[in-house]
């Protein structure tokens, strides 16, 4: 009985092998690729990676850094948002300058103030009272003059009448009366000539030096409100309200480097590639005039003519398209820049790589 089990359970084993074994002989037909890779359409060509940017007359996309570092107190724009030249794009805490500005403009004023004071002397007030100390010392010499003269008068007709000792008095009186006066005069003139001269230029020198701290510190606190330098879309925002930033950028905890505050860019209905030519290929590359190329999308079958507009002569190593500063290179590029204009729905953006062929 086990023998007969034993040779059925075999026999089913036997017929489920050579069935698989069919079953797994079949070639099923490979299923056809979502996209073509990009190909050389050119019989002879170069092939480089290129990236995506903003249409520029010269460099790249615009980098916005702030020229003070400070606290972001607000945003007034969104990634995609198209923006006009000297449109407020962010603005940094800016009390501690605002109050110095405040203070350094109240010394300024302060100082042109007296300034003003010191051009309008002399002043009616003080030129009356000099006056009046004029007419009261004249009266005063006067008084005594005529003093000494009965003094000097008696003594003639009767020695006896007065005593040496007042009639020394009375001279003396109507020298120092005269001396009086003279002093009055001279104060006087003194007061009607007004300011010293090198009283008011040494003041207008207080007043230029403050007026200009206070320009400076002006020109300062507008710059803690970042400002678009053109027409552009906004690419990129790379900070917060409350976030840290500096003229070295803001701070990314995923490369633990500094990254530009904002990156703008020109409208998007035209976009440059720019493409990095391998040293050992630049005795291929053709005479800008001849220059032909053409890009494909990655993962797309999208394939666009590309239009030259320029070379940068610059041979630097390969580190633009990672952006890591610190990694070894050994291959130097060329910086190819061409165009192309971005059709109606095309879902491609700045920084985006792409492959090109340039033909030779």
């Amino acid at each position: 009985m086990k023998n007969k089990l034993l040779f059925i359970f075999s026999g089913i084993g036997i017929l489920l092998g050579c069935a698989a074994a069919v079953l797994f002989a079949i070639e099923k037909p490979a299923q056809p690729p979502l996209f073509h890779p990009a190909s050389n359409p050119y019989s002879t060509g170069i092939y480089a990676e290129g990236i995506v940017e903003s249409q520029q007359a010269s460099g790249s996309n615009i980098s916005v850094y702030p020229e003070v570092p400070g606290t972001v107190k607000k945003i007034f724009v969104a990634e995609g948002q198209p923006v006009h030249a000297g449109q407020t794009l962010l603005l940094i805490d800016d009390s501690v300058q605002r109050a110095t500005t405040e203070q350094q403009q109240s010394q300024a004023e302060a100082a042109h103030a007296l300034l003003e004071e010191l051009q309008a002397q002399p002043r009616q007030e003080n030129l009356e009272i000099a006056i009046a100390q004029v007419k009261a010392a004249k009266a005063s010499l006067k008084t005594t003059t005529d003093e000494l003269a009965k003094q000097q008068a008696a003594y003639k007709e009767d020695p006896r009448a007065v005593s040496t000792d007042a009639l020394d008095a009375a001279s003396n009186a109507a020298l120092v009366a005269r001396a009086n006066l003279d002093v009055a005069q001279r104060q006087y003139e003194l007061t009607k000539a007004g300011a010293w001269s090198y009283d008011i230029r040494n003041q207008e020198r207080q007043y230029e030096a403050l007026h200009k701290a206070s320009l400076s510190s002006g020109a300062l606190l507008e710059k803690y409100a970042l400002h678009a330098p053109a027409d552009a879309t906004v690419l990129s925002v790379n900070t917060t309200p409350g976030s840290y930033i500096s003229p070295q950028g803001s701070y990314d905890m995923y490369t633990e480097g500094a990254l530009p505050v904002l990156v703008l860019g020109t409208p998007q209905m035209r976009l440059h590639v720019r493409c990095y030519i391998d040293e050992i290929l630049l005795s291929r590359l053709p005479a800008p005039a001849n220059m032909k190329a053409q890009m494909t999308i990655r993962g797309t079958d999208t394939k666009i003519p590309l239009r030259f507009e320029r070379i940068q002569p610059f041979v630097s190593p390969k580190i633009e398209l990672s952006n890591q500063r610190q990694e070894r290179v050994d291959v130097r590029v060329l910086p190819v820049i061409f165009s192309f204009a971005k059709s109606q729905g095309m879902n491609l953006y700045p920084g985006e790589l792409v492959d090109v062929y340039l033909a030779n």
